[in-house]
């Protein structure tokens, strides 16, 4: 973005045939590289959006809920199209319900929006790139189309410069045969497309079950990926920002733990040597760099008893994992992707405090809930300051991510000293 556009254009209304026309020519299974060039063609580049201006963003979900927060206090407005009614996001700001690939919605979106930016990478990249065409969509529809399919997202990394664990492209049951061979077991077999907290993949333990894995995965009609497993000491991730001026920050990385596939919890700062520290934050710059990021990128990796670093995979958005940074940095990473879409300077993302982040998962609800309306003796005691955020989801289903809280402490086995002592958490 350039200096000298300190004020967004006014958006002009799209054309609904031309969005159709754009349609059919970037799809995410059957659209190459040159034509989301074109597609992304007539978007303005390097706008600086000031406060006052209308932040639009496809999904409603409890990360446009949380982005929409902190904009808000800049002096951003916000409208948000998604399909559910009075969705996390729609509660907080304006809220279009529609589906995601719904052409006239869309259009409104545009209209009334100066920017736009997505939640989570399973919007449509048809929709993002007829967006881009006529609107100002600072992220482009590229980067969704690479990081919505797992081969695509890996040759990207690659591509980076950065190592992924060895994997294979997976037709027919006779190459997964032999991948496995290969490979060795276990190794995991994934879906190239959708799957989220543990779905979509199979971990083959043995032979026997090489075949009903792949049987069972191919009725989701997408490629298949085979990863050989790697034996990981700990998961880590790290959320870098990138503005369109190429201005790149990373926030601490986090040590994650996962349970049943969803992530419970993140700690920071993570407990490894500060070498491996810089060295996945020098990782996540240069995927940033090299994928022609603007906003954040979430970048989760496996780190072995060794000290090797391996990318597991990307997200375009927003984190789970860096929810922490809510109140335990300067500033947060919803802040952080506000000030990269709009082109603004990026802020500090130093850490303040020693954090762990829990998930409040539908089975949490009811005892949260008993707890929050009486004095924590606990925190008092040992302490913590436990911030609270829910996603004001309807319905409390088991395993659904409903919120998170923020163990601020002097050091994180504090922080993890109150999250055991609540019982909340049971396993």
């Amino acid at each position: 973005m350039s200096e000298q556009e300190k004020q967004p254009p006014a958006l002009q209304p799209l054309d609904l045939a031309e969005l159709e026309g754009a349609l059919g020519t970037c799809g995410v299974d059957g659209c190459g590289p040159e034509n989301l060039e074109e597609a992304t063609a007539g978007s303005p580049k390097h706008q600086v959006i000031l406060p006052g201006s209308t932040i639009g963003i496809l999904g409603g979900g409890q990360l446009g809920r949380m982005m929409a927060g902190a904009g808000s206090a800049m002096g951003y407005r916000f409208v948000a199209l998604d399909p559910t009614p009075d969705a996390p996001c729609g509660q907080v700001a304006e809220q279009i319900v529609a589906a995601y690939d719904d052409h006239a919605a869309a259009a409104e979106l545009a209209q009334r929006a100066d920017v736009i930016t997505y939640e989570f990478e399973n919007v449509d990249a048809d929709v993002a790139a007829m967006l881009a065409k006529t609107s100002y969509v600072p992220q482009g529809s590229e980067l969704l189309y690479t990081t919505q399919h797992r081969l695509r997202e890996k040759r990207a990394i690659e591509a980076a410069g950065v190592r992924v664990a060895p994997y294979s492209e997976i037709g027919s049951v006779d190459e997964l045969r032999a991948a496995v061979g290969r490979f060795g077991l276990p190794c995991v077999l994934k879906t190239a497309t959708g799957g989220y907290d543990g779905k979509g993949q199979w971990v083959i333990r043995s032979e026997s079950e090489v075949e009903e894995a792949y049987e069972t995965l191919s009725l989701a009609r997408t490629e298949l990926v085979l990863e050989k497993f790697i034996a990981f000491d700990k998961e880590l991730s790290v959320i870098a920002a990138r503005s369109p001026q190429g201005e790149i920050r990373t926030f601490p990385i986090s040590e994650n733990v996962h349970v049943d596939n969803i992530l419970h919890l993140s700690i920071v700062p993570a407990r490894v040597d500060e070498a491996v520290g810089r060295k996945a934050q020098e990782l996540a710059s240069r995927i940033a760099e090299g994928l022609g990021v603007v906003g954040l990128v979430a970048v989760e990796l496996f780190l072995t008893a060794e000290g090797e670093l391996f990318v597991n995979e990307l997200a375009p958005r927003p984190h789970n994992s860096g929810h922490y940074t809510m109140e335990a940095c300067r500033t947060s990473q919803f802040e952080q992707h506000v000030r990269a879409v709009c082109g603004l300077p990026l802020g500090d993302p130093a850490l303040l405090t020693p954090v762990v982040m829990v998930n409040v998962l539908g089975e949490h609800m009811e005892p949260l809930l008993e707890r929050m309306a009486r004095p924590d003796d606990a925190a008092e005691r040992l302490n913590v300051a436990p911030k609270v955020h829910l996603y004001g989801k309807h319905e409390a289903k088991h395993k659904r991510k409903m919120g998170h809280v923020n163990v601020l402490a002097k050091d994180v086995d504090t922080a993890l000293a109150w999250i055991a002592e609540t019982n909340i958490w049971r396993f």
